[in-house]
């Protein structure tokens, strides 16, 4: 049985180029959530305007892979304590937020948000319900697969995989 998360730490390019690494993952979607404008486009959200963030939507196993153990890689691979913020990638648009689907997802939410205070300080992550989620237009899908050498790719989605495969060693998949 395959359950969901959704997860926003800035660009969503970064999330889902690590989570496809990882064992139980099933599915990355990149796409939008949080916001007000009903199927907002990349332009619009970038915009600032439509009130969503960039988020990716994870289909994973519970039973290979835990909603908390993806809460911790998200923890790991993104800063939690800049608001509306991740690097040179500023505005609402990438703020840090968990979007739980059910009670048990809001609760493990802030168990991991007071997990990781000790180590970041203060942490700004909005937990917030999932209302909808957009998907984002085709070409972001795999993006990191397709322009590894970029020079975005290269300066912010890079170090970020190198962590979680520092980190995570022992969860990634055979091919990561």
């Amino acid at each position: 049985m395959t359950e969901t998360a959704v997860l926003a730490g800035g660009c969503f390019w970064c999330l889902e180029a690590a989570y496809d690494e990882l064992k139980g993952v099933t599915k990355v979607e990149s796409g939008y959530a949080g916001g007000h404008v009903p199927n907002p486009s990349y332009k619009q959200v970038c915009s600032g305007t439509t009130g969503h963030a960039e988020v990716v939507r994870i289909a994973y196993d519970p039973a290979v892979i835990s909603y908390a153990d993806l809460l911790d890689v998200f923890f790991t691979i993104h800063d939690p304590t800049t608001l509306n913020r991740q690097g040179n990638d500023i505005g609402t648009q990438y703020r840090s937020a968990i979007f739980y689907a059910s009670p048990a997802q809001q609760a493990a939410a802030l168990a991991a948000v007071e997990k990781f205070t000790p180590h970041w300080g203060r942490i700004v992550t909005q937990i917030a319900p999932l209302v909808e989620f957009y998907p984002a237009e085709p070409e972001h899908e795999d993006y990191f697969v397709r322009n590894p050498w970029s020079g975005y790719c290269q300066a912010v989605i890079a170090p970020k995989i190198a962590k979680l495969r520092k980190a995570f060693r022992d969860r990634l998949k055979a091919d990561s």
